[in-house]
């Protein structure tokens, strides 16, 4: 029997469900996991109520609406590990999330929040990062502006900034206890997709 847990930051309901259905039957392959857990989590109450009313998986598919960054979410994450009696997520995937992190936190924030899923709790064994490039950052503040709303508190202070993936890939690699295990390329929103591997994990021999 395999247990896969799922902790997604910055849910979407279509691409939860896809996930899930993937992994219990993967296209082209006669092996089907038997066990697949999901905890799906953002920090909008009403993307995750929605999502709960449309959840067709309600026994093995878990919408939590939590900050990440505040650290009574850990609960969350503990009650719902020790359910199954694991000490943290095989898999994280953390989908189009490290810029509003950073926007909202500043470079201390991003760095703290990639510390906090891979050193500091290591909340993961892997982890599935789609950074934000730079671009997205003007845009959204721009968007901002046009709204006539305050900038981000951070924008104009970032020192983190250009390379969005590579910055990414040297925070993980460099300053947490990660590697860089795989790129799976671009979305079709010229977003990368990188996989890493928490050091202190081992592989089933």
């Amino acid at each position: 029997m395999t247990l896969l847990f799922k902790a997604c930051f910055n849910i979407n309901l279509e691409l939860s469900i896809g996930l899930y259905n993937h992994l219990l039957q993967p296209k082209g392959s006669s092996e089907a996991l038997q066990d697949v857990h999901f905890l799906c989590c953002d920090i909008d109450p009403d993307l995750i109520s929605r999502a709960k009313t449309g959840n067709p998986f309600p026994d093995t598919i878990t919408f939590s609406s939590l900050d990440i960054m505040d650290t009574s979410s850990l609960d969350i994450f503990q009650k719902f590990l020790e359910k199954f009696g694991q000490a943290r997520f095989d898999v994280g995937f953390c989908m189009s999330i490290t810029m509003w992190i950073h926007l909202n936190h500043g470079d201390h924030g991003l760095v703290d929040f990639l510390k906090k899923l891979t050193t500091y709790i290591a909340l993961c064994d892997y982890l599935l990062v789609e950074p934000q490039p730079w671009k997205c950052y003007r845009s959204a503040a721009r968007r901002l502006r046009k709204l006539g709303r305050q900038d981000f508190d951070h924008f104009h202070t970032l020192a983190i900034r250009g390379d969005m993936t590579e910055e990414i890939i040297n925070i993980l690699t460099r300053h947490c206890n990660s590697r860089l295990v795989h790129r799976f390329g671009n979305t079709s929103w010229d977003r990368s997709l990188l996989l890493f591997k928490n050091k202190s994990t081992k592989l089933p021999s």
